[in-house]
Formats: structure tokens, sequence, C-alpha cells
């Protein structure tokens, strides 16, 4: 299991939490707005959804 954290503009938050939902077993999303307050970060928790 790992962190992923990533800044984005809050329209594209939707989108990226459905794609790496997709690609990962996710848990929930947390949102904290950036310094300067024009984006979010998303700090998500994933695990692996396929055995390799």
């Amino acid at each position: 299991m790992f962190e992923i954290r990533i800044i984005c503009t809050p329209a594209d938050a939707a989108r990226i939490t459905a794609a790496l939902g997709k690609a990962f077993t996710t848990g929930p999303v947390r949102q904290y707005p950036t310094r300067d307050g024009r984006q979010i970060r998303l700090y998500i928790t994933a695990d692996h959804t396929q055995e390799w």
C-alpha cells in the first residue's frame, strides 16, 4: 500500500480520482487547498489491483 499526492485544478479532481480508481484499489480521497488557493492537493491511499 502507498499514498499518492497530486496537485491539480479543482476541475480535474474528479477525472483524476476516477482514473486512479480504475488503476488501483483506492481508499478515501482527502482534499486540501494549495497555499495559493488556486489548486487542490489530493491524497489517495492506493494498492495494486493486479497481482504480478
